[in-house]
């Protein structure tokens, strides 16, 4: 039986009068990829926005778990204090800083688990030069594993969407994450890329023990890659299941597809 590395126990959240999420409760479990799905407006990026503390839920309950006998409580931490417990996310609309280089925006995300403090880092004392050598080796590795190491000194923004995708994923697997979010990561590729987008996350899930949990529009990547799906319809949780159970499911047919 594996470990729930993320339970979400009767999440709600609303805003005003307007309920973006209703009583939603999942768990994602260790070394799984889950796929979150449903129309737009179904209340996905709430739930992302919730897990990484972006916003306090009205109601209910999230907890981490990434080792046995280890288990946080999210509600109530900080963006920052959730990263730094192994929780990291990226973006529907890609968030890299375009103007810096490829090699510096992978830096940025390292920067979460700086040891050194601010006297050390400005006087550079060994133990500064050390880590950022280090940071720098990690840095070059994660490139290496994106195929961008001979772009590393080119600005973000020039690169193609694609590989822009796949930059943000390295910024985030920096970070040493456990359980990564991935907003719709597939968003604006072409067939070719979203192919090579779902090796991608397959070959990144082994090679760093990553667990995942994504929202896609992209129904060939969540049926491809997910073991589990929970469907959101106008906040509402109403199905969920392995893909093909999903698939077979007349409310996702008629919530989902616009069929019915």
């Amino acid at each position: 039986m594996r470990l729930a590395m993320l339970r979400i126990e009767n999440l709600t959240m609303k805003f005003g009068g307007v309920v973006a999420c209703s009583r939603f409760n999942a768990e994602v479990k260790k070394g799984q990829i889950v796929g979150l799905i449903g129309p737009n407006g179904a209340g996905k990026t709430t739930v992302f926005n919730v897990v990484t503390g972006v916003y306090r839920p009205s109601e209910g309950q999230i907890f981490f778990e990434p080792r046995e006998g280890e288990r946080h409580q999210l509600v109530g931490l900080s963006p920052d204090r959730i990263a730094k417990l192994g929780v990291c996310r990226t973006f529907q609309n890609i968030r890299l800083f375009g103007q810096l280089s490829v090699l510096d925006n992978v830096f940025i995300g390292n920067h979460l688990r700086l040891k050194s403090n601010v006297f050390s880092t400005v006087f550079r004392l060994p133990h500064y030069t050390t880590e950022e050598k280090e940071i720098y080796e990690k840095s070059m590795y994660l490139l290496e594993k994106i195929g961008l190491q001979d772009m590393k000194d080119e600005k973000a923004y020039s690169l193609p969407y694609g590989m822009q995708r796949r930059l943000e994923m390295a910024r985030a697997l920096a970070t040493d994450p456990q359980l990564l979010l991935l907003d719709e990561p597939a968003a604006g590729m072409n067939p070719q890329e979203t192919q090579e987008l779902i090796q991608f996350i397959q070959e990144i899930k082994d090679e760093f023990n990553l667990t995942i949990f994504l929202i896609e529009h992209h129904m060939e990547v969540i049926m491809e890659i997910s073991e589990r799906i929970y469907v959101l319809d106008h906040g509402v949780l109403i199905a969920e299941g392995s893909p093909s159970e999903v698939q077979r499911n007349e409310k996702v047919i008629e919530a989902y597809l616009g069929v019915g």
